[in-house]
């Protein structure tokens, strides 16, 4: 019954009048294509047509009729919208106008008339102009309708620059053109492949390459260049974002090669040009097969969930179908927030959300007596560098302490893999955040002497748009008017994106064998002030004219650049040239036990002086003694 209703209300919703006009014109069609084919074929002479050619026109029309309304039904272009006409619709009018052609000689038979022998070809021929012609002039009107509501609508029209005259800038071209909604004019389009300058994309120009882009911007008065080549890597999108920049225009980008694949590319899907895009190296890849293989079906517990990358992992982790996630974190809102979005996106997942901290032993043994994980990824750590210069014994309690227990309970309730997120300012520390870290990956190396839990750490640099970052305050101060603050012009740093960082710590997960520190290719290191300069210009202002940079020192525990390895360690190298493997750098197990227990007495004293009993277990640590 059901189906009968939906079979009637389409009936209801089909354009009868519309189709009806259409038939209409085709039968008058079919009248005209005869008659002109004769006409053409002696010499546009009405009067040299001989009177049964006429004739056998008429004679033959029924079943033309027929002929064409069969087959053009078969065709759909009686269903078609053809305000929204492409070159699929105009393909198929062709073929079955084809069809309606060969015909010819077969109607000709049955009815036991004479035409002449070029009657078909001609007849395809007018048939097609005719057919085609009344269908595409609707799509035609329907552009001029649309481009003169856009006019009246009062909407201010802003001149715009398409970089790509691929499939992509033809998709978005042909948006802008047809929609009254959006009020872009694109001006010109610009194309490094020279055999297509001079041409024409939908009736716009191609006015050259990339080089061609600051002398378009000032000619055709734009506003917003859009960069549509989602097949192209980083390394060659780069170079054009550098280029466009400059021009002051507001940029956006089209995020990425699936949506053109998949026919779901609009307007809609193009995205501000962020300063990932920037980093001059493609995405990272990492094989999803050995993360899949060692994740599905096992227990897996995040701690500090509810953070940048921890959050992160678990989104990954989720999608590779494990038995159980456990989010473990002692902020309530990120936890929350990680929660919600989960059960959103995979409500067939064992979610199991819990709040503490891993400084408390009972609360750590409590959760791995209950949930047994079988993969640990350690996030949770205070990782504010300055903020933990001030509050040196906090660092060492949570980093610390919190990673000695965690590590604890996963070697006595039988954990499989234990992954603890490390830092590249574990490398010769002048901090006690990137000391206390150093500490962590010892403890790490240490344990894993103990149990039978494969306990590695993995070390990468900063990540783009993590909590406390640098590119969220640059965007904030750049939103406010500036000034962005550097603290000096040749600090540099590595740069890796949320997403990359997480899918390398998986990966490394796969590669473990137990007492590993891996350390993640970061690529170049990029300058803090090429970084703001480029968040400025994307934001669309004038570096020290609209946004100024001021230079204010290094902080406290602050590096001048980053290191990845210590002198001491070695590399080697994995599956993943994205990946290696330090060499651990031995040191005696019974003394530094001695020595956490040393420290974990004077954090609790609340010793003043708790740097040095951190210097004496990490030697390469050094630090302001002023400070």
């Amino acid at each position: 019954m059901k189906k009968l209703n939906d079979i009637r209300v389409g009936i209801l919703r089909v354009p009868i009048t519309r189709i009806a006009l259409l038939i209409i014109v085709d039968l008058i069609s079919i009248l005209l294509a005869s008659g002109l084919s004769l006409y053409v074929r002696y010499d546009f002479k009405f009067m040299d047509v001989k009177r049964e050619y006429w004739e056998a026109i008429l004679e033959c029309y029924f079943l033309n009729v027929v002929i064409l309304l069969i087959v053009f039904s078969i065709f759909r272009l009686y269903k078609s919208v053809w305000r929204y006409a492409s070159d699929t619709e105009l393909v198929n009018n062709i073929i079955a106008v084809f069809f309606c052609a060969i015909m010819q000689p077969v109607v000709r038979f049955l009815m036991g008339v004479k035409l002449p022998e070029s009657h078909p070809f001609y007849y395809g021929i007018f048939l097609l102009i005719f057919t085609a012609g009344i269908r595409f002039s609707y799509r035609i009107l329907r552009l001029v309708q649309n481009r003169r509501l856009s006019r009246r609508s009062g909407l201010t029209r802003f001149n715009c620059m398409i970089v790509g005259a691929g499939a992509a800038g033809n998709a978005i071209l042909k948006e802008i053109e047809t929609s009254h909604y959006l009020n872009m004019h694109v001006s010109c389009v610009v194309d490094d492949h020279p055999g297509c300058h001079g041409k024409y994309l939908r009736g716009v120009p191609i006015v050259g390459g990339r080089e061609c882009i600051p002398d378009c911007v000032e000619k055709y008065d734009i506003d917003e260049i859009i960069i549509a080549i989602p097949s192209a890597s980083r390394t060659v999108i780069r170079p054009i974002l550098e280029i466009c920049k400059e021009t002051g225009c507001r940029l956006r980008i089209l995020p990425g090669m699936y949506q053109l694949i998949n026919g779901d590319l609009n307007v809609s899907k193009l995205r501000e040009v962020q300063i990932e895009d920037l980093l001059g190296r493609d995405p990272v890849e990492v094989n999803v097969e050995e993360i899949i293989g060692y994740v599905r079906g096992q227990v897996v517990l995040v701690t500090g969930g509810g953070g940048s990358i921890g959050s992160e992992l678990c989104r990954q982790i989720a999608g590779h179908e494990p038995r159980q996630l456990i989010i473990f974190d002692i902020y309530e809102n990120n936890a929350y927030e990680i929660q919600q979005e989960l059960k959103m996106k995979y409500p067939e997942l064992d979610l199991a959300v819990l709040i503490g901290s891993v400084r408390n032993t009972a609360r750590v043994e409590d959760v791995f007596a209950k949930y047994r994980p079988d993969i640990v990824y350690h996030a949770a750590a205070h990782k504010h560098v300055p903020l933990m210069e001030d509050s040196p014994r906090e660092a060492v309690k949570n980093n610390v302490f919190g990673t000695l227990k965690v590590a604890r309970a996963a070697g006595r309730w039988g954990t499989k893999k234990f992954v603890m997120i490390s830092t590249d300012k574990a490398v010769n520390p002048t901090n006690i955040m990137g000391a206390s870290k150093r500490i962590c990956e010892m403890i790490i190396q240490n344990e894993n002497l103990k149990a039978g839990t494969e306990f590695v750490a993995v070390r990468f640099g900063n990540v783009l748009g993590s909590n406390g970052s640098v590119v969220p305050l640059f965007k904030k101060q750049i939103e406010q008017g500036g000034p962005v603050t550097v603290t000096s012009p040749d600090i540099v740093r590595y740069f890796m994106t949320i997403p990359e960082a997480v899918s390398l710590v998986l990966q490394a997960g796969a590669y473990a064998r137990g007492g590993e520190i891996f350390v993640l290719d970061m690529g170049e290191p990029m300058k803090m002030v090429d970084m703001a300069r480029n968040l400025i210009k994307l934001s669309g202002f004038r570096v020290d004219e609209d946004i100024k940079i001021e230079f204010i020192g290094l902080r406290p525990g602050e590096k001048m650049y980053e290191e990845l390895l210590m002198n001491e360690e070695g590399l080697r190298e994995t599956a993943n040239r994205m990946i290696h493997i330090g060499r651990p750098i031995e040191f005696d197990s019974a003394e530094f036990e001695r020595q956490l227990e040393r420290l974990q007495e004077a954090s609790l004293k609340e010793d003043g002086d708790i740097r040095e009993t951190v210097r004496e277990i990490v030697p390469t640590y050094s630090y302001d003694t002023e400070g």
